[in-house]
């Protein structure tokens, strides 16, 4: 019994100006017995501390774009969220000081995406805790792959981890309902590692995921400025269908766009998540569009998950 038990980083606040993860994280450090741990040694961390005190969602650029492993290694780049995340794969890295074999990194959002998760690419440990949570909970799962737009997230320097993804919710403010369902997730998510670790962990036999497919901006001016608003029946319609040729965008004088489908989608839905949220605009982003699919459940994911959890053989 002197092995070393797996630990699990939690981590709350990579972006500043979220406030419910951090809100949470500072109650559960205060009052531990308030969180179901499920028996799991935990490091509860502030992503971005300074951010966070000043309400922002980051100081000089994204801290959950900001563990590429190049840009990590290279010494010129001293942006204080590149620092940052240097110091906390230094602290709680595979590697680290106090490492953690699997990270949860809990943010809100302004779109209405309920409770949800966030998979970056297809490591089999990543789709076991996933097919896990979703088991349990019921929660879609966003699957986020071939972006190159859009990489160096938090979560995949470490060997297995998801966001936990809330919303709707404004930036910089503290509701009881997502707090509730963050918890949720979180200790639905620990449960499951917790199984896995002790070898006894069951999936179900498929994992329904959204699939990313790319991601679309506002129509805009040739000065950038938005020639466009998302159609007001496209509000908060995370998760819903959308179809070619359904209302997509507006003018100011009433005109509609409809969306229009490349020639390979045209005869199909897609499902639009993060729709119209607040801090995806300097990104260029109004909406992303997915594909839902039904897989299959590999016994080889949940053999890779206990096996990082140190579960001994599970038979």
């Amino acid at each position: 019994m002197g092995e070393q038990r797996a630990r699990v980083l939690v981590v709350a606040g990579t972006h500043g100006n979220e406030r419910n993860g951090p809100w949470l994280l500072e109650h559960w450090r205060a009052h531990p017995g308030s969180l179901a741990t499920a028996g799991l040694d935990l490091d509860l961390v502030i992503g971005n501390p300074e951010a966070h005190t000043r309400n922002r969602r980051y100081l000089d650029r994204d801290l959950n774009r900001s563990f590429d492993p190049t840009l990590l290694a290279d010494a010129s780049r001293c942006e204080r969220e590149v620092v940052r995340a240097r110091q906390l794969l230094a602290a709680h890295g595979p590697e680290g000081q106090q490492p953690c074999v699997a990270v949860l990194d809990l943010h809100s959002t302004t779109s209405a995406m309920g409770n949800s998760l966030v998979v970056y690419g297809r490591r089999p440990e990543d789709l076991a805790l996933a097919a896990g949570i979703q088991h349990r909970l019921g929660l879609p799962v966003y699957l986020h792959e071939a972006d190159q737009a859009q990489t160096g997230f938090l979560v995949e320097r470490w060997p297995c981890g998801l966001v936990v993804e809330v919303g709707p919710v404004p930036q910089g403010v503290i509701q009881q309902r997502i707090c509730r369902q963050t918890q949720l997730a979180l200790e639905a998510a620990l449960a499951v590692l917790a199984q896995a670790a002790q070898g006894v962990l069951r999936l179900p036999p498929r994992l329904l995921v959204h699939r990313h497919l790319g991601s679309l901006d506002l129509p805009r001016c040739a000065d950038g400025t938005p020639l466009a608003c998302l159609d007001g029946r496209r509000q908060h319609r995370d998760w819903w269908p959308l179809r070619s040729g359904d209302p997509l965008f507006c003018r100011a004088d009433g005109e509609v766009l409809p969306y229009t489908a490349p020639p390979e989608r045209a005869h199909g839905p897609v499902w639009p998540v993060f729709v119209n949220e607040a801090a995806y605009g300097e990104k260029g982003i109004a909406l992303s569009l997915t594909q839902r699919e039904l897989w299959p459940v590999q016994h080889g994911w949940l053999e890779a998950l206990q096996a990082l959890m140190g579960a001994e053989s599970a038979g």
